[in-house]
Parts: C-alpha cells; structure tokens; sequence
C-alpha cells in the first residue's frame, strides 16, 4: 500500500473525489509546505513553498491504484515534461506525520501564477459557488451574546439544526491571555455537536475577523456533518492552525459555550462537555 496526498479535484465531493472510492482516508483535515494555484481549468496545482501550506487529505491506496492515479495526472516518469510530477512528501496531521505522494507541478504547468490565498481548494471552491452557505459553530458561536453586541445577529437568525461531526473531539488546544479556545481535533475516535447555520457571505466577513483568519489564529475548513434525520450536511467551519496542549477556558467563554450549547446539543454530549470544561478549570487551580 502507497500514501498519497490529494489537494484539489480529488478530495471529498469534489469533481474527481469518486476516484478515491475504496481507498483508505487516513486523514481530512491535513496539510504539507507548498503554494496552491488555481490552473483556471478546474482544477488547481502546488507549486513548492518553505512557508505556505497546502491543506487536502491522506489516502492510503493500492499500487494499481497509484498507476492510474499517474494516468490520470498525467504523470509519466523521467518523461522530459509532464503536467504534473509525483514526490514524496511529509503530511502533518493533528496526530502525527506521515510520508506520503503528492502531485506538484510539472513543467507544462510553471507558468501558472493565480494563487489561492485561503490555501483550501474545497474551501475555495465553497465560498465561490455557494450564495447561502451552512456554518458549523461548536464552540462560543452556538450563543448569540456577541452576535448581539456586535450587530449582526441577523446574520444568524436561521439555524438548520444540530450536527454531528465523527472522528474528531472537541479540544482547546488554543492557549491565549484569556484561556484556551475551542477547536476540533481530528483524533479518528471522538464526535462533536454544534449548531448549523445557514448563513450569506457578509456573516462570513464577520467571521473570518472574529476568528483570526488573517492572523493565522483558525481557518476555515469545510467538513461534512451528519443532522438528526441522518442527512449529511457540507458546511463551513473554523479550525486552529497552530494546535497546543490544551489549557482551560475562561468563565466568560465556558459561559458562552454551555449557554449557547444548552439550547441545541444532546443531553449526552452537553454534559460531556461541562465535565470536560470543569475538569480543565479544576486542574488550572493547582
């Protein structure tokens, strides 16, 4: 068995994402140095980079699985130009690093310079062709306080529902002057709840502010959760960057979070939750 990062049209329900059928999602939510740009063809490459990131997701494949990747990136070895050219690169994952191929840019495709500032093709593609988006909130944004202080609780006055998120856990591996902040960790195990809502792109403004996009604090990501009526629902998200061990949350934030919380989890999971935040809190006192 080979690993292989994708990045563009073969990532989950993308145009080339039923490619990938049968073989094993070792990660979504993972990233390795490099630049991506958009071909303008539908499709996007990664140029070499020592400081930006190219988010995508981990495949474990079959070698014949390899060779008609190769086929279909037009990938021929120690051919003088290719579209796209096969490399063994390191992959980081919220768990650990893997060694894995990627498909970078071949000489047919140097010329290409239309960067993709987010660094997410699937977010990208997202926030292009999607008027009203859905927003995942599991943290302080499941309550409306701040909406309220800042003047944009219209924005989301229209909740789709609860969703459910697997393989990930809820953490708050953000340390700040203030206490840790949310996150979710992709740990292959837990589950996370939170509130989706349906949301225009001026709610995304706001957001992209109040989460630090610019900074390198959270960026955005889109994941698939599942509702109540067990549809599954594409959705935009944020995630920490730069993920710590995990240190308490502030009274004003675990507030925010249980009362937004109270109103839209399961009674499972909110307790879960609380425990989780009272035990961070306890262990910060000694």
């Amino acid at each position: 068995m080979e690993k292989v990062f994708v990045y563009g049209t073969l990532r989950i329900n993308e145009a080339n994402s039923s490619f990938m059928e049968g073989s094993n999602l070792l990660a979504a939510q993972c990233w390795t140095y490099g630049e991506l740009h958009d071909t303008g063809n539908g499709y996007p490459v990664m140029k070499d980079s020592l400081k930006r990131k190219t988010y995508g997701e981990l495949y474990e494949v079959t070698k014949e699985k390899l060779v008609q990747l190769d086929e279909l990136e037009d990938y021929v070895k120690n051919r003088e130009t290719n579209l796209f050219v096969r490399e063994l690169r390191t992959i980081y994952t919220d768990i650990g690093t893997y060694e894995a191929f990627v498909y970078i840019v071949g000489d047919q495709l140097q010329t290409i310079n239309n960067i993709i500032e987010i660094n997410d093709w699937r977010v990208y593609r997202y926030l292009q062709t999607t008027e009203n988006l859905a927003y995942f909130a599991y943290g302080s944004c499941m309550d409306d306080n701040r909406f309220q202080l800042a003047g944009v609780a219209h924005y989301f006055k229209k909740i789709i529902g609860t969703g459910v998120l697997s393989g990930y856990s809820l953490r708050f591996s953000r340390p700040t002057d203030d206490g840790g902040k949310a996150d979710l960790v992709e740990d292959g195990e837990g589950y996370a709840e939170g509130v989706i809502y349906e949301v225009s792109k001026e709610a995304i403004t706001y957001l992209y502010k109040r989460e630090g996009v610019n900074s390198g604090m959270y960026r955005p990501a889109v994941i698939e959760v599942e509702q109540k009526d067990k549809s599954i629902q594409t959705v935009l998200t944020f995630l920490v960057v730069e993920k710590e061990a995990e240190s308490a949350p502030s009274e004003v934030y675990a507030t925010e979070i249980l009362r937004g919380g109270k109103r839209h989890l399961s009674e499972q999971y909110y307790r879960q939750l609380e425990h989780n935040i009272q035990k961070l809190q306890e262990k910060a006192r000694f």
